[in-house]
């Protein structure tokens, strides 16, 4: 049997699966035998008797080995059943505690208990208790000496695999030993032999064994680079197929860059462009102007000036009596780019219009008509912008804001509102240049590197609620407005954090000489309206609000922020919640409030409280929760690192990038033979997402 058709067979022929288990493995994505030799573990514990020294981060565990003194079964009257060993060790003995969850239609010791025997020697995998009169030891894994197991799972490095609760690691770690003997020699190595040897890389086959089980850390370490390396070379290498299709599309229509409407909208602003901003409009009309469609991501940091540099591409358009599309993820957001619009376009010859689902339908359909015959230059709305009835007579230009909060669906279907469309996304989560290339590979990236002048930083503090609301009232009898954050709207019986509706009432006798006003998403659209109209009139002293205040606020005069259970929130939450205050000249704090004093959460507040700056601080995201999860798109569909991590893996990346490169430029399509095999992997991972020219 070929070793292709061999590695696909199902996974309930492997022995030790069967067809049960089989619908279990399916669970986590295991359906062949290749998909699992290539479930990665998600960490590793020493369990060797010797250790060489090392840098290697193992899974906390305690190992016991000894003969059994004596067992018995403890009876409780909850559904846990234990069962517990005298193990006697280097002349000490242990309680060794089993805890199982109690069957009705069967013993759940039985099998143990026919092995058993006094005398026995035993391991014992699990955690120690230090007792004053007997240590005790809770075991999650026990092996006898005659076990044929014992030598995958004991005196050497062991994998842990991230499983769901109907198996266990000491059963996974069978099946996979099982497939590895009867069909590692299947796997075939998939890069040319020169690579292997310019990379220093173990051959596929070695590097599958030694991933699973590994002979030592350095091994284990050359297996994990090796398929790092694999991981984002493939993705390198989809990106420049990507791009390269998108460069061979020709577009129809053009621009000229004259003025009549950029040169009134500067002096509107009474502001100049920053250096940053100059050097974006001046990327984006040069893609604008080309002969191929732009797919430019405009990145930067919370309050930088994207929406005016966006604007100028508009106007560019509208110049040349184009139309153009301006899409926000949010009500709220729509409304304040139609705002700002509002305030830079009021005296100028031009047609814009707001669409959202609130919009009434009479409005609905008279913006429908005029947009169809070109009576409206440029479109401002939600998701509603995408719906069937919308089309435009000229549309050259999207705009859409936080494009991470769409799907890629909602994107493609709103790009076919005209034909080979210039798109500029937006998005106030900064990107380092490496994340970026891992992301968006096939986008062109300008950034926002330095902010408004009169912008000073926000000064973030980690507080108890106490100190934060004295510090909050200070503010606040100087004239100033606050928001105060919570990560719910309603009590929630499965996590003890503050909510909004639940704490409003105290807040507003805390703060009773002051007005406090609500906000959250499920209300109307009119009634989030009137609340956003009245604090920005300065009606509403206090805002309580959720994370529906995250984007498009802008409120000069609230200068302070309480962010109530802020360990519930991630870092690019904090970071754009930090930059609804701040808009204004005056000075401006942000109050974390939580009592963590430990682990990742306290990691975020931590560097919340350290930096302003958002490309660090994206940096540090992409650490603690990898790079797909910092802009919301591995839900989408747009990447899968199952083993790399971009920001950690910065070095191997470049070095992919590079090779990536190489390797097209003298074989575009990959259809030499060396290179056969490279491009069967890549059109399985990525054919489908990215929807390639096909290879094949």
């Amino acid at each position: 049997m070929p070793p292709k058709i061999m590695l696909k067979s199902d996974i309930q022929y492997v022995k030790g699966v069967g067809p049960k288990r089989a619908l279990i493995l399916g669970k986590i994505d295991i359906h062949s035998i290749y998909d699992l030799l290539f479930y990665f573990p998600r960490g590793y514990e020493d369990r060797r008797t010797q250790t060489e020294k090392n840098e290697f981060e193992f899974i906390e565990t305690d190992i016991l080995s000894g003969s059994v003194v004596d067992y018995f079964e403890i009876y409780t009257s909850s559904s846990l059943r234990i069962f517990k060993i005298i193990v006697s060790s280097s002349g000490r003995e242990f309680e060794c505690l089993i805890f199982r969850k109690a069957s009705r239609k069967y013993d759940v010791f039985e099998p143990l208990k026919k092995k058993i025997k006094k005398g026995d020697e035993i391991f014992l995998v699990g955690s120690v208790e230090n007792d004053f009169f007997k240590p005790k030891f809770n075991v999650e894994e026990i092996y006898f000496k005659s076990d044929d197991e014992l030598k995958i799972n004991f005196n050497r490095i062991v994998p842990v695999y991230l499983l769901t609760s109907n198996i266990d690691n000491k059963t996974f770690r069978k099946i996979v030993f099982s497939a590895l003997n009867d069909n590692v020699d299947y796997i075939n190595e998939i890069f040319p032999y020169d690579l292997t040897i310019k990379r220093n890389l173990l051959p596929r086959k070695i590097a599958v064994e030694q991933i699973h089980f590994p002979k030592d850390v350095s091994m284990l370490l050359r297996a994990r680079h090796r398929f790092i390396y694999e991981e984002l070379l493939l993705m390198a290498l989809a990106w420049n197929f990507k791009k390269r299709e998108t460069k061979r599309i020709k577009k129809n229509h053009s621009y000229t860059v004259n003025r009549n409407l950029l040169t009134p909208f500067k002096k509107n602003m009474g502001f100049e462009f920053t250096g940053s901003q100059k050097k974006a409009i001046n990327e984006i009309f040069r893609d604008m102007q080309s002969s191929h469609p732009m797919t430019r991501l405009l990145a930067g940091d919370v309050g930088s000036g994207k929406t005016v540099v966006a604007i100028s591409a508009c106007l560019l358009a509208v110049e040349n009596s184009h139309q153009c599309c301006f899409m926000a993820p949010t009500e709220i957001l729509a409304e304040q780019h139609y705002i700002t619009f509002k305030k830079f376009l009021s005296n100028l010859d031009i047609r814009y219009e707001l669409l959202t689902s609130s919009t009434p339908k009479s409005k609905k359909r008279d913006i429908e008509k005029r947009l169809e015959n070109g009576d409206i230059d440029i479109l401002i709305g939600t998701h509603s912008v995408i719906g069937d009835n919308i089309k435009f007579k000229d549309l050259t230009l999207i705009v859409v804001d936080e494009q991470h909060r769409f799907g890629v669906r909602q994107r493609a279907t709103l790009r076919q509102k005209g034909e080979n469309i210039d798109m500029l996304v937006m998005t106030a989560t900064p990107i380092p240049r490496t994340l970026f290339l891992a992301l968006y590979g096939d986008l062109e990236l300008s950034t926002l590197s330095d902010m408004p002048r009169d912008r000073k930083p926000v000064k973030t503090f980690h507080l108890l609620e106490e100190d934060a609301f004295k510090k909050t009232k200070e503010y606040l009898k100087k004239g100033v407005q606050a928001y105060i954050v919570f990560p719910l709207i309603d009590e929630s019986d499965k996590v003890e954090v503050k909510s909004l509706l639940v704490e409003v009432e105290r807040i507003k006798k805390e703060f009773y000489d002051y007005r406090v006003g609500i906000i959250y998403g499920r209300m109307k659209s009119s009634d989030k309206q009137k609340v956003m109209q009245d604090f920005l009139d300065k009606k509403i002293d206090i805002l309580c609000a959720t994370q529906v205040i995250e984007v498009g606020i802008d409120v000069a005069n609230a200068c302070v922020m309480i962010i109530e259970s802020a360990e519930r929130f991630g870092i690019a939450s904090l970071h754009q919640l930090r930059g609804r205050v701040g808009r204004g000249a005056r000075e401006s704090f942000c109050f974390l409030v939580s009592n963590v004093k430990s682990g990742d959460a306290y990691e975020r507040i931590k560097a919340i409280c350290e930096t302003t700056n958002g490309f660090e601080l994206a940096q540090k995201d992409a650490y603690l929760r990898g790079v797909g999860e910092v802009l919301g798109v591995r839900q989408h569909g747009d990447m899968e690192l199952k083993i790399a991590s971009v920001a950690r893996d910065k070095e191997i990346f470049e070095q992919a990038m590079v090779d990536a490169e190489e390797v097209t430029k003298d074989d575009p399509l990959l259809s030499k033979k060396e290179h056969q095999s490279l491009r069967n992997v890549l059109n399985e991972i990525y054919g489908k997402s990215l929807k390639l020219i096909d290879l094949n």
